[in-house]
């Protein structure tokens, strides 16, 4: 008879995976709190009722941590890459208007390690818990030879709704319209293969405390939205500011229309070293600048939605001319 071999030996551990649904368990629940999943947890669909809202609109969002995982798991920061997953597609599915109600990871790992996975898992709790959005479920991958053992591979999938009224239109977006801009919280989780060129290639300016503190997890921007819809403001539009920066990030919400952003000095003193090696139009082509949302709304609104959220700053009105955006 020949040698018999089983998934264990091949190097994924299957009884070790249901295990970890098993432990995490009761930390997942704690995202079912005025939101509860239709149906049980750990099926393999998962529901949401949808009867309270009268005329739904479904928004769907997916990311990932992109290279700043890697950075991530050298300073052993597993919780804020848990944060970072659900923060970039909760936040651009918040620019629709939409409540976030449901969101599910996927991680994959060369070897089953229940104590990391539970920490990425922790993070991902956290941010869902202060935006009252369910971790409705995901998946766990163990695949040896194809992801190093030292790595873990992350996306993240999130599910909002939205009464088909309050869908925020930006071609409602009309010139002498303003742009209030929300700072972020560091670099967030884009732009980090520059980051981590630059520190690669000038070591010697960057401690390790600077480089934690450029680590910090992508802000939730879900108190600017509730912000605006306690004051009964409909935005014009809202830009989640990642990948292309403030001029790609604005123009698509702004069709033909543009204007002159005036954007503060970004002080955080990780970053300014990182942004001495980057010449400024590339700077703004990659990251936030300290900006790390933008809404769009009326003039008669400014005064009011700029006291509900602390931070705000007027970054300018919109024009008929070309955007363009430029340090104040």
């Amino acid at each position: 008879m020949a040698d018999q071999i089983t998934y264990k030996d091949a190097g994924v551990d299957i009884h070790a995976a249901a295990e970890l649904v098993g432990d995490i368990g009761e930390l997942r629940s704690r995202t079912e709190k005025s939101r509860k999943l239709f149906g049980s947890f750990g099926l393999f669909a998962a529901g949401f009722d949808l009867s309270s809202y009268k005329e739904p609109v479904i928004f769907t969002g997916c990311d990932g941590v992109g290279t700043k995982l890697e950075l991530l798991l050298e300073y052993d920061l597993l919780e804020v890459a848990g944060k970072d997953l659900v923060a970039m597609s909760v936040n651009d599915i918040l620019t629709a208007g939409a409540d976030p109600i449901m969101f599910l990871d996927y991680i994959g790992v060369g070897k089953l390690d229940k104590v990391k996975i539970s920490r990425v898992i922790s993070g991902i709790v956290e941010w869902c818990e202060s935006c009252d959005c369910i971790l409705a479920g995901g998946e766990t991958a163990e695949m040896p030879d194809l992801v190093d053992e030292n790595m873990i591979e992350l996306s993240g999938f999130g599910i909002g709704a939205v009464e088909k009224c309050n869908v925020v239109d930006p071609t409602s977006i009309t010139v002498g319209d303003v742009f209030i801009g929300y700072p972020s919280d560091g670099v967030h989780a884009n732009g980090w293969s520059l980051v981590r060129k630059i520190i690669s290639k000038f070591p010697d300016e960057f401690n390790d405390e600077e480089i934690v503190s450029l680590l910090a997890p992508t802000r939730l921007y879900n108190d600017v939205v509730s912000g605006l819809r306690n004051l009964g403001v409909q935005p014009k539009a809202m830009a989640h500011i990642t990948g292309g920066g403030l001029p790609e990030n604005l123009e698509r919400v702004l069709g033909d229309l543009g204007g002159d952003l005036v954007v503060p000095d970004w002080s955080l003193d990780a970053v300014q070293k990182v942004l001495s090696h980057v010449e400024i139009n590339e700077a703004f082509s990659t990251f936030n600048m300290g900006i790390g949302w933008v809404s769009i709304v009326s003039n008669e609104d400014v005064e009011a939605v700029m006291e509900s959220v602390p931070g705000a700053v007027k970054l300018g009105e919109v024009t008929n001319d070309k955007l363009t955006v430029r340090l104040g």
